[in-house]
């Protein structure tokens, strides 16, 4: 049983965690390829994005913008068919309007009030700033792959956000939905983790590491602390 009294800072995974980037996804992928006469199910476009999203992340830092425009570049290149320049732009212009999980808001008030929260994310500073109007709750700290210079699950990202809080690993709590992104990255440079199962997270590379607690939803970590 984690021992939540240990800790002063939350630190969290956005889309995902937070965000319900799935749909989000699906909502752009799906008419792309239906346009293009290409019937995949649900499943495979997340296991497919997922996949062309990392392979775009471990190269040169790019803009989160233009990861999400190669990944949909990708998926016609994989399928057969060439986006044009509007299908490109599709996913990047739909991530300020992907919606915060219906748990979401409430929980982060209720930890709000024992914790100090941070965000650190695979994004640029601009799409935050657009999805935290969201969240509505303010957070201390927000640690992006702009500011950094690199993706998770790169240590770096984790490395830099410890620099920022400025507090010993052992007094944060890390709490994401990805094993691969989070969970193993941050468990290496000692922060205890909660890994948040939400739907299976079939847009993210599949992976094993242990984090020190599992809960279904924020909700459940909510009412626990």
């Amino acid at each position: 049983m984690v021992d939540f009294g240990r800790f002063e800072v939350l630190t969290f995974d956005c889309y995902g965690t937070l965000i319900d980037w799935e749909t989000g996804i699906l909502s752009v992928l799906k008419p792309i390829l239906f346009v293009h006469r290409k019937d995949l199910p649900d499943e495979r476009i997340l296991e497919l994005y997922g996949q062309l999203e990392a392979e775009e992340e471990k190269g040169k830092y790019l803009p989160y913008r233009q990861i999400l425009q190669n990944v949909v570049k990708g998926f016609g290149q994989k399928l057969g068919f060439v986006p044009s320049a509007f299908e490109r732009k599709a996913l990047p212009k739909s991530l300020k309007f992907w919606s915060p999980f219906p748990d979401t808001i409430e929980a982060l008030g209720k930890l709000k009030t024992k914790f100090k929260l941070a965000i650190i994310s695979n994004t640029d500073d601009a799409l935050f700033a657009q999805t935290a109007k969201h969240i509505q709750v303010k957070f201390d700290w927000v640690i992006t792959a702009e500011q950094v210079k690199s993706y998770k699950p790169s240590l770096n990202n984790f490395q830099q956000a410890l620099k920022k809080i400025g507090i010993p690993p052992e007094k944060i709590l890390h709490v994401a939905q990805s094993v691969y992104h989070d969970i193993i990255p941050a468990k290496n440079l000692g922060l205890a983790t909660v890994l948040v199962r939400r739907r299976g997270a079939g847009a993210t590379l599949p992976a094993e590491g242990k984090p020190d607690l599992e809960v279904p939803d924020l909700k459940t970590l909510a009412s626990m602390v």
